[in-house]
């Protein structure tokens, strides 16, 4: 059934989230809403970590940047900022009070679920999209473009790696992911002598240094730090297969459409796999509920709980994904 009506002109506000990856996963319905709505102006708030994602959005009138303050002041921000405009529709993903705080046509407020389901899919709920869920996307600029060509110039398949995560708990070590781009790269492997691109933010360079010491140096693209988010997107879309932590650069990953193995241990991959035909996920041989919540155990500061997940299994979900991946591309 279709909620809204297309017309032009009207005015929209749609409130993502704080994280990257949750940001990255909204874009589908985002994207859903900017076609049906041609023409319509779009003002979206997003955590400060998240909001270049949207830069490039067609339609996008302004990002408004929720930054966490006390005693609810990123929403009384957010409230500032809104209310003097009449929304013709309010999408809020937060689950705040602000959608009824505003002057608005139609408000459309994220449910709770049933049932457990993707993200993805949550989302689209909030339309009533679920059984249909619009793809994440990523939105680049010429600008984004021009500079992941210069970090990654032409010259043969490239090898993506996304070896940090937000957390130790979901981080796999940097040396499996070392003996892992050696064996996909290696002779026999499914891109075999290709370059290795090792994507990160600044602070997690320390993360990633094993596995930059390892891979040959006429081989390896240290994008360390040299990435916003939409140029690291538009260097995702230039390389050839992507594996890496559950992430928002995983997430990235599979929006810009290349093959993408998500590894997974003490995260969902029910709420959080990769989302899209050409992306697949491989976890622990520990399941969730025993590698979280146990004594002594905190996010913060809980070491790696990716042990259990070896490079033999990593490397044949590669293999799997890969296979599938060209088979499809040769019976199109």
């Amino acid at each position: 059934m279709r909620i809204f009506c297309i017309l032009s002109g009207m005015q929209i506000l749609f409130i993502s989230a704080t994280r990257i990856g949750d940001c990255v996963l909204s874009t589908g319905l985002l994207s859903h809403l900017i076609e049906q709505h041609p023409g319509a102006a779009f003002t979206v708030a997003a955590g400060p970590a998240a909001a270049p994602l949207f830069a490039s959005m067609p339609g996008l009138e302004r990002v408004i940047v929720l930054r966490k303050a006390g005693a609810m002041g990123h929403w009384v921000h957010l409230w500032s900022q809104c209310v003097a405009r009449r929304w013709d529709i309010v999408i809020d993903l937060r689950r705040s009070a602000i959608a009824w705080m505003l002057r608005a046509g139609e408000r459309r407020v994220l449910g709770r679920p049933a049932a457990p389901m993707h993200r993805v899919e949550m989302l689209a709920s909030t339309i009533g999209l679920s059984h249909a869920p619009p793809a994440p996307v990523c939105w680049t600029g010429p600008q984004d473009d021009a500079a992941a060509a210069a970090l990654v110039p032409k010259g043969g398949p490239v090898l993506a790696i996304g070896a940090a995560a937000n957390w130790p708990g979901k981080q796999w070590r940097a040396a499996n992911f070392a003996d892992l781009a050696a064996r996909l790269t290696g002779a026999g492997g499914i891109l075999p002598g290709a370059r290795v691109a090792v994507l990160a933010a600044a602070g997690e360079r320390g993360q990633v240094e094993p596995l930059l010491a390892a891979v040959p140096a006429d081989r390896v693209l240290d994008l360390v730090g040299r990435t916003g988010l939409p140029v690291a997107a538009a260097v995702l879309r230039q390389c050839d297969f992507f594996v890496g932590n559950d992430s928002g650069l995983m997430h990235m990953a599979a929006a810009a459409g290349i093959p993408t193995l998500g590894l997974f241990g003490p995260s969902h991959t029910t709420h959080y796999a990769p989302w899209g035909p050409r992306a697949a996920w491989v976890r622990t041989a520990k399941t969730y509920a025993e590698l979280v919540g146990g004594p002594g155990y905190d996010h913060r500061t809980t070491g790696t709980l990716m042990d259990s997940l070896v490079v033999d299994s990593v490397e044949t979900a590669a293999r799997d994904l890969w296979r599938r991946v060209t088979d499809a591309q040769g019976q199109a």
